[in-house]
């Protein structure tokens, strides 16, 4: 049991890293016009409001994914209202 909640607290922390080349496409297309507005305010609030909970846990995997989810998901929301051409009208 104890590898297993190993395996998940390193799977909570890696889990985030895969925002990290859709920051990438969108800096490298200069573009961020396919992603939905609707969506990508809806799961960060989700995650804002999740974040308080996954912080003071001590499950490991939780604890590891509420940070890593909560950093990396504000840097997708950051870099898609840069390049998304709504808000530049």
């Amino acid at each position: 049991m104890e590898l297993l909640m190993k395996i998940s607290a390193w799977a909570g922390a890696i889990l985030p890293l895969f925002n990290i080349p859709l920051i990438i496409r969108i800096i490298k297309r200069k573009s961020a016009d396919d992603i939905s507005l609707v969506w990508l305010f809806g799961v960060w609030i989700c995650i804002l409001l999740m974040s308080p909970a996954a912080l003071v846990s001590k499950e490991p995997a939780f604890c590891f994914f509420g940070w890593m989810n909560l950093i990396f998901f504000t840097g997708v929301v950051v870099v898609t209202v840069k390049y998304h051409h709504k808000f530049k009208r």
